[in-house]
């Protein structure tokens, strides 16, 4: 990321885990810890949406269904992620621009695993504040870079991972905020640390004039009624077709094994959502290192 503070939009997807735990994909999803990471007054909005209160005022409005919609996409995305971690099982996870991610806390299968959760200075310091004295499952080491001056490779080294032994690398909620050159570059320092057996799942959106629209509509009109606008500091800098992400990770060595759209996996996991524009513009790809 970016930002020189601690990422608005983690807070976003925070609040979209908190709303889905519990409520969207039965059975497949859970996420307890996600409301526990929220402070109060962030926690107003999640209680609303669970709740189904609906507020009058326009603002408000925005606010309850811009949180509503990422409690889908989050609870399918989350599913798929999961899914295509437990079935690598994997030594060593990275998690580039982990937010206030809770899989080390929340997944049994990480027992045991080194996660590496890689994020700017200012938004780990934040979830560490955040997480207290909350013991992870896994094995987590935190390596703050900031992606504008440090190098993802020299921070990973010093923090201990291992590229001889097989890693799974999470990118999620990244791609969209990072432009084509800085995607290729990150691609291309995870395919230099990845092993034979090492797995990439990445998630990016789509070219899409009628959500581009939207997302600047809705960044408008919080802004004019005074909510809080997440993605201020965060704008969308790149999207990608499906045979683009392919060429990025193919070229450097890195295969596609699955590339699916955020609608198809939300229905597949039971996740029903209301909000298919927003489902159907993201894609989720697994590349591995055969």
């Amino acid at each position: 990321m970016t930002e020189r503070a601690a990422s608005r939009t983690a807070i976003l997807v925070c609040q979209g885990r908190a709303v889905a735990d519990g409520r969207l994909g039965a059975g497949r999803f859970s996420d307890p810890l996600a409301i526990d990471l929220l402070l109060p007054e962030e926690r107003d909005i999640v209680a609303r949406v669970r709740a189904g209160e609906v507020p009058k005022a326009f603002g408000a409005r925005m606010e309850y269904e811009l949180v509503s919609a990422t409690s889908e996409v989050l609870a399918a995305r989350t599913i798929a992620i999961d899914d295509a971690v437990r079935e690598q099982a994997n030594p060593q996870l990275v998690i580039l621009g982990a937010g206030l991610d809770a899989r080390a806390w929340r997944m049994p299968e990480l027992t045991g695993v080194e996660v590496f959760e890689v994020d700017h200075p200012a938004s780990q310091a934040e979830k560490r504040e955040r997480l207290g004295d909350r013991e992870p499952l896994a094995s987590v080491l935190f390596v703050p870079v900031d992606f504008g001056k440090d190098s993802l490779g020299t921070a990973l080294t010093e923090a201990g991972h291992d590229e001889t032994r097989p890693t799974t690398w999470i990118w999620e909620g990244v791609v969209p905020y990072l432009t084509p050159a800085e995607v290729g570059e990150t691609v291309t320092e995870v395919a230099k640390r990845s092993a034979v057996g090492s797995r990439m799942i990445v998630t990016y959106p789509t070219p899409n004039r009628l959500y581009r629209y939207g997302r600047r509509a809705m960044e408008l009109l919080l802004s004019l009624t005074g909510r809080t606008n997440p993605m201020a500091r965060e704008p969308q800098r790149s999207s990608w077709t499906p045979e683009a992400m392919a060429a990025v990770l193919s070229d450097r060595g890195l295969t596609v094994t699955t590339d699916r759209d955020m609608l198809t996996i939300a229905q597949e996991a039971g996740v029903e959502g209301k909000r298919g524009s927003f489902l159907s513009t993201g894609r989720l790809a697994i590349a591995d290192r055969h």
